[in-house]
């Protein structure tokens, strides 16, 4: 059963990534396919992205405490980690959440939700959280599914499958998604 559930589970935290290379290698035909669905986005494809980020994020947190409902044994997934582990875990998700918050403050929802793709004029940042790196918002989103999986499985063994799989679709994004 666990690598049913773990084939399924990447199949599902796939499908973000996925959505997201498709709307940066096709921008003109998901603006299209927003225009022609445009009670359901306003016709404008930076909004219809955003709504598609919270559906994708929807999948990712039902993946991640599905996991620990179905391993843990208890419809409460309640955190396993001993208070090393516990404290690290918190400070990581703390960290992460700053990096997405920093982007989404830097960059607003025009350039988080490629507005550049879809021909409005974005400005190239370089301050923080982009002056640490070059993907912050992956960074983040990494460190937050690392942290909540080792608060909530480690010290089992099955506590690192998850973030194995989101970093490697991650991985894969930063080298799809590039001009």
């Amino acid at each position: 059963m666990f690598w049913i559930v773990l084939v399924l589970s990447s199949l599902l935290l796939g499908i973000e990534r996925v959505g997201y290379w498709w709307v940066w290698n096709h921008p003109n035909r998901f603006a299209a396919a927003v225009r022609r669905w445009a009670q359901l986005s306003s016709g404008d494809p930076v909004f219809a992205l955003r709504r598609m980020f919270f559906g994708f994020k929807a999948i990712q947190i039902t993946v991640l405490v599905g996991w620990c409902m179905l391993f843990g044994g208890s419809l409460l997934p309640l955190p396993t980690a001993p208070t090393t582990a516990l404290v690290g875990g918190v400070v990581l998700l703390l960290l992460g959440q700053v990096l997405n918050l920093s982007v989404m403050w830097r960059l607003g929802n025009e350039g988080v939700f490629y507005g550049n793709r879809f021909g409005r004029p974005i400005e190239w940042q370089t301050g923080f959280p982009f002056s640490l790196l070059p993907h912050p918002q992956y960074l983040g989103a990494l460190l937050s599914v690392w942290s909540f999986m080792l608060i909530m499985r480690y010290p089992n063994p099955d506590w690192i499958a998850l973030p194995l799989i989101s970093t490697v679709w991650y991985a894969w994004g930063t080298q799809v998604e590039k001009e």
